[in-house]
């Protein structure tokens, strides 16, 4: 067991405060641990333990062995740190990028729902157009099959000169017979030139 350093890699556990408690699955006692904790005098004197399979370690190798493996847990703790920071940052951008182009997909439907909006509103003006104008066309074709006939009547001022003379003679009705005869000749010269006109 003497002064020969061993190459056999030692592992430690830490515990929640960090303090080292195990030594390639040996219990270190709290002596042991008391003893690393403390610096060791000048080198000549420094105290050698035996290791898990008998091999002798000094104290100074033993803490140099526990500042590596401390070292090393803490380098790899950063390297986990840095790979999530990593990650956290991409998807950070992927999240980014994503809202991105959420945003630029929303504001293309909306100018597209807009676009629609006012092709309707479009379309929708031009049918009330077509539709009055043929409106007003079937109206103005239908008034000219059915034009209304305006009939005015016939020998009106002597109709009311008739009845007049009936009014002022009504027990003596035969003064009025000289104003029907003209009536009536009125009348049938109408019928007359109404017929010549239409036949």
């Amino acid at each position: 067991m003497g002064g020969t350093t061993s190459t056999r890699r030692v592992t430690f556990e830490a515990d929640e405060n960090e303090n080292i408690t195990v030594v390639k699955g040996i219990r270190l006692s709290e002596n042991v641990i008391d003893r690393m904790k403390e610096s060791s005098p000048s080198g000549s004197k420094s105290q050698r333990y035996s290791g898990a399979y008998g091999a002798s370690v000094s104290d100074e190798e033993l803490k140099r062995r526990v500042a590596e493996e401390l070292a090393l847990e803490q380098a790899k703790k950063e390297s986990e740190d840095q790979k999530r920071l990593k990650q956290a940052k991409e998807l950070d951008r992927e999240r980014a990028a994503a809202n991105e182009q959420l945003t630029r997909a929303i504001l293309r439907e909306r100018i597209c729902s807009e676009e629609e909006r006012a092709k309707a509103k479009h379309l929708s003006s031009e049918f009330y157009r077509v539709t009055t104008e043929q409106y007003q066309k079937a109206a103005e074709e239908v008034e000219a099959k059915f034009k209304r006939y305006e009939s005015h009547p016939v020998c009106a001022d002597l109709q009311a000169k008739i009845l007049q003379c009936y009014r002022e003679n009504t027990h003596q009705t035969l003064k009025c017979s000289a104003l029907a005869t003209q009536y009536m000749h009125c009348v049938n010269h109408a019928k007359q030139s109404m017929l010549e006109k239409g036949g």
